[in-house]
């Protein structure tokens, strides 16, 4: 017997039909997000990032959202680590979060900017102090001889710069302008509601059911 292979759910708890759902996805995603904090999910920020490396491979990882409006998806990160450098040089990446409490995922794709460095400075400040150093102290994505040498360049920095780092010049925000989401709510019988929403140029967006 195979235990995982076993595993069941029947995913019961909602349903997500054409005449419930939003015009704009941008809405339609704010009101899930708000239901899942509202439920109080665990860190219902939490999305997972796709990106895509030269040599063609997909890395993934899960970061969390910090902002949305009109514009896209906002997120900060150390621009020099292997994200970072995926996305200098494949500037698409997909979003995914995953609500498991609500059976609900939403899944985003599009192109990624960075975001002003004005916004970053802000978000940057807003930080808690050992946040900040440690911007300062991690080569995100580098290898490191030990955990001893990480804390060390923490002291390092924060004896530098002490209550108040600016921003490392490899730190800030990035912003995904999506051009197509798709929402997934579980359903019983494997059934799944999948409403996709497409850009296009005339009325902004394409709304379409996909079979599950």
């Amino acid at each position: 017997m195979n235990p995982i292979a076993d595993l069941r759910k029947s995913y019961e708890k909602d349903e997500l039909v054409e005449e419930q759902a939003r015009d704009a996805p941008l809405d339609q995603f704010a009101h899930w997000l708000q239901q899942a904090i509202d439920a109080k999910i665990e860190e219902p920020n939490a999305m997972t990032l796709a990106t895509v490396g030269s040599n063609g491979r997909p890395s993934s990882r899960v970061v969390l959202i910090k902002g949305f409006d009109s514009r896209g998806i906002v997120w900060f990160t150390n621009y020099d680590s292997r994200k970072g450098q995926e996305i200098e040089a494949h500037p698409y990446a997909a979003l995914q979060f995953h609500w498991v409490a609500l059976e609900r995922v939403v899944r985003i794709e599009g192109r990624v900017e960075r975001v002003e460095a004005a916004e970053s400075d802000a978000y940057f400040a807003s930080r808690p102090l050992s946040s900040r150093i440690g911007a300062w102290a991690s080569d995100q994505s580098t290898v490191v001889a030990s955990r001893a040498t990480l804390v060390a360049r923490a002291a390092e920095y924060g004896l530098k710069y002490g209550l108040n780092p600016p921003r490392p010049p490899h730190w800030g925000g990035y912003r995904l302008v999506p051009d197509y989401w798709e929402f997934w709510q579980g359903r019983a019988s494997r059934l799944h509601d999948r409403l996709c929403y497409r850009a296009n140029d005339t009325s902004g967006w394409t709304r379409q059911r996909l079979a599950p």
